[in-house]
């Protein structure tokens, strides 16, 4: 894999520490962002290759625009409640996975699966 960079939209500073500490094993640069505007300019800034996004802090057309402006940027979205309703539109706005919120283990399977296959399609 190549040296990736996250940049990570969370709404909880637990969260955010907990996954830091456990994508810093897989990934060497994992940037902090404070809101939509300040993700989109670590992307550009960091070169990051992932994001991962805390619904609460991004809306649907958030991840849509995401997707259109950063092809090459997987999306993992987040959120606190399981409503298959909305992870199906954030699916749908662009992102390659939805976590819980609270599943740090699931959140960094699906960023090392979809940074996989965004590298794969690349090549």
């Amino acid at each position: 894999m190549n040296q990736l960079s996250v940049a990570l939209l969370q709404s909880d500073a637990k969260n955010i520490r907990l996954l830091a500490s456990s994508l810093c094993h897989h990934f060497p640069a994992i940037y902090t962002a404070w809101s939509i505007a300040d993700l989109r300019e670590k992307i550009v800034k960091h070169r990051a290759q992932l994001v991962i996004v805390d619904m609460e802090m991004a809306s649907l057309s958030d991840v849509h625009l995401l997707h259109r402006d950063f092809t090459n940027v997987s999306i993992v979205c987040t959120h606190r409640l399981a409503d298959d309703e909305m992870w199906t539109a954030a699916l749908n706005a662009g992102a390659s996975d939805v976590c819980p919120s609270f599943d740090t283990r699931g959140i960094v399977t699906a960023a090392i699966q979809s940074t996989a296959l965004t590298d794969s399609a690349a090549a």
